[in-house]
């Protein structure tokens, strides 16, 4: 969980830290996602060539984080040529969405759009899609939309499970009664986010939950094998995206328990990497069938988009999804963070008598901790400015700690992170599906 132990006294190195803030950090002009982009011209070095550009969020359900992103995506589209919009969003759950943000179908109207919400769908809510469609349809840079995630962030098996099941009855029908008794466990356990998914995969027999993991374990080993005879019965492309649903089963399953396990204070250390490293291989896979030349901003948590390893209280919670994707990608790939100086922030608090399996509520702030970005910037005289810094040119030593929800994730910022955007202030925004009380 992120640190809340009391923070050291500054000391000289931090005041080294906020004098080359100070030199280093650009002051933007506003959070306006329609104004002008001039403001955000230093992106373009930043960027560089890189094929995939990340740019996080330090915490769920924040409006600026939400215009803010709006604005760089604009600006990386518009002036940059980035084509795709990768989501902290089901893989399987994006196809029919970028169909209705391309103006091919009728789409999920504004009801569905409304009931896009919580960690699932990190930002992805209906007035950013609604924003997003209008932005195809008038701006000459249209994007391509695609997801990377787990279906609702692990909590549930049948948006990857149904497809499946309608490409087996083509190729092979006779391997459809296995999904179908998967089906008939995993919907046992659905939920709204793996918060709500995790206690009742618990709740299962151990036969069932083992009948379920093997299930799946079969199928992925036919299809596997099969191969060759898939792909002549029903195409290329049609075999991949069902290699890729039914390994999203197979990884959220996993997840179901190493989520049991980390709300129970047993979780083996690193466990949660199953899942990022299904985002990474999710945001592969479209790089490897995008257009030549195509170019991906990628929306994530921070903890998602770094490059480090994710550790709390010195112990490895994950290798996340950044840390894959700058192993295979190198200098193609940059992260940036979202972050802020104000003094609270929306929490996410487990309750399980949630639908979403917790509940949002403020969460008050201690001041910025010595050695961490917010500090830097306050000190710097900067805490109360919207600022965009590159972290590129290598701070100085020291620079170890970076808000993430409502504690500080410590790490070597400079290495996680190739730049950082702050805003002075944070409004909570979520959806009344996540609302508390």
């Amino acid at each position: 969980m992120p640190e809340h132990t009391p923070h050291p006294s500054p000391t000289p190195e931090h005041a080294r830290l906020a004098a080359w803030f100070r030199d280093h950090a650009v002051t933007l002009d506003g959070l306006d996602p329609d104004a002008p982009l001039d403001d955000l011209e230093p992106l373009r070095a930043l960027v560089g060539d890189a094929r995939v550009v990340a740019v996080g969020e330090g915490a769920h359900f924040v409006r600026e984080f939400t215009h803010a992103r709006r604005r760089v995506l604009r600006f990386l589209a518009e002036r940059c040529g980035f084509t795709v919009l990768a989501f902290e969003f089901g893989f399987a759950e994006a196809f029919p969405l970028d169909r209705w943000l391309r103006g091919e179908d009728d789409g999920p109207g504004d009801a569905g759009l409304e009931a896009i919400g919580g960690t699932a769908y990190s930002g992805a809510n209906g007035d950013l899609l609604r924003w997003l469609r209008r932005h195809n349809r008038a701006s000459g840079h249209p994007l391509r939309f695609v997801g990377v995630d787990l279906p609702t962030a692990a909590g549930e098996l049948r948006p990857v499970l149904e497809p499946l099941a309608d490409y087996l009855r083509t190729v092979d029908p006779g391997a459809v009664a296995r999904v179908d008794a998967a089906l008939a466990v995993a919907d046992r356990v659905t939920g709204s986010s793996g918060a709500v998914a995790a206690p009742r995969w618990d709740r299962l027999a151990a036969a069932e939950q083992d009948a379920l993991t093997a299930s799946l374990a079969r199928l992925l080993l036919r299809l596997r094998g099969l191969e060759p005879l898939y792909v002549d019965r029903g195409g290329r492309a049609a075999y991949d995206v069902a290699l890729r649903h039914l390994e999203a089963a197979t990884h959220t399953d996993y997840m179901f328990g190493a989520m049991r396990d980390l709300f129970a204070g047993r979780g083996e250390p690193g466990d949660t990497s199953v899942r990022e490293v299904y985002m990474a291989e999710s945001l592969r896979w479209h790089l490897d069938r995008a257009e030549p030349g195509a170019r991906f901003v990628l929306a994530a948590h921070n903890n998602h988009a770094q490059k480090t390893p994710v550790r709390f209280d010195d112990t490895l919670t994950g290798l996340p999804m950044g840390h894959h994707l700058h192993r295979a990608l190198g200098d193609d790939y940059r992260a940036i963070a979202l972050t802020h100086t104000a003094g609270h922030v929306p929490e996410m608090y487990p309750d399980p008598d949630h639908p979403a399996g917790f509940a949002v509520a403020e969460a008050r702030l201690d001041e910025p901790a010595p050695g961490s970005v917010e500090a830097a910037l306050t000190e710097a005289g900067l805490g109360g400015a919207l600022t965009l810094t590159d972290l590129r040119p290598g701070p100085p030593e020291g620079l170890d700690g970076i808000r993430t929800q409502s504690g500080v994730l410590r790490t070597p910022v400079a290495e996680a992170f190739d730049a950082v955007l702050s805003t002075p202030t944070v409004t909570t925004s979520y959806t009344d599906a996540v609302h508390q009380g």
